[in-house]
């Protein structure tokens, strides 16, 4: 079977031979994908919703996969023992929900080796949630399809860590670092976006009108310094 290119992506920073844990599963692509390639011997795939579920359930059979993969209807890890996989992935939904999954079974976090988060929104927020409680980004990607960009992260637990820059949160520390090409083009356009705004609001001489400039401004100073990352020492 073939993934869409982000969770292609996902999969790629799963480490191999660990057990999996996919919270919020969906049709269980990414743990049908990785144990058909070897790459894991067995999988938990989780969800909250029953549709989801069964439609996972049915993908697994048709891949005769019932054995290596199992199925739990699960708030988030709450139907999970520690200890029971060694990769905690959560792809595919929205940062704010992604901070409450975790927040609510932090206890369980320390049995994985690993965690990779694919955040569709808030990342900034889930960045430094995860390195407030420890988890210290060891692998980063962005993927751009069907005209969104899709960051993604692979973490693992270190304890007290030094806080980032505005920007590192905002952006990825690694992938300002490596010069992603898919964060540089995220990077560009977002500028592009805020020029045109700037001039727009520039225009109107009204007191919420300058507010709104002045956030637009800031914003636009971090993604320009962002863009620079490469010229700093």
């Amino acid at each position: 079977m073939q993934l869409s290119k982000r969770l292609q992506a996902v999969s790629d920073l799963v480490s191999s031979g660990n057990r999996l844990v996919d919270v919020g599963c969906d049709h269980g692509y990414l743990p049908v994908f990785l144990v058909e390639k070897g790459r894991i011997p067995s999988a938990l795939a989780l969800d909250v919703r029953v549709g989801p579920l069964s439609r996972a359930e049915g993908h697994i059979a048709e891949h005769h996969l019932q054995d290596k993969i199992k199925t739990r209807l699960s708030d988030g890890l709450k139907a999970v023992e520690a200890g029971e996989g060694d990769t905690l992935v959560l792809a595919g939904m929205g940062g704010l929900l992604t901070i409450k999954i975790l927040s609510e079974s932090l206890e369980k976090l320390s049995s994985f080796q690993e965690i990779i988060l694919q955040p569709q929104s808030d990342i900034d927020m889930v960045r430094r949630f995860m390195r407030q409680q420890g988890w210290e980004t060891e692998g980063e990607d962005m993927v751009l399809e069907d005209g969104k960009f899709y960051p993604m992260m692979r973490l693992v637990y270190k304890g007290a860590l030094p806080a980032w820059r505005e920007e590192e949160y905002r952006f990825g520390k690694a992938l300002l670092s490596a010069r992603h090409p898919v964060l540089m083009e995220f990077l560009e356009k977002e500028a592009a976006l805020k020029e045109s705004i700037m001039e727009r609001l520039e225009k109107e001489n009204t007191a919420g009108a300058r507010a709104r400039l002045e956030e637009i401004e800031e914003d636009y100073a971090m993604i320009q310094e962002a863009l620079n990352e490469k010229n700093r020492s």
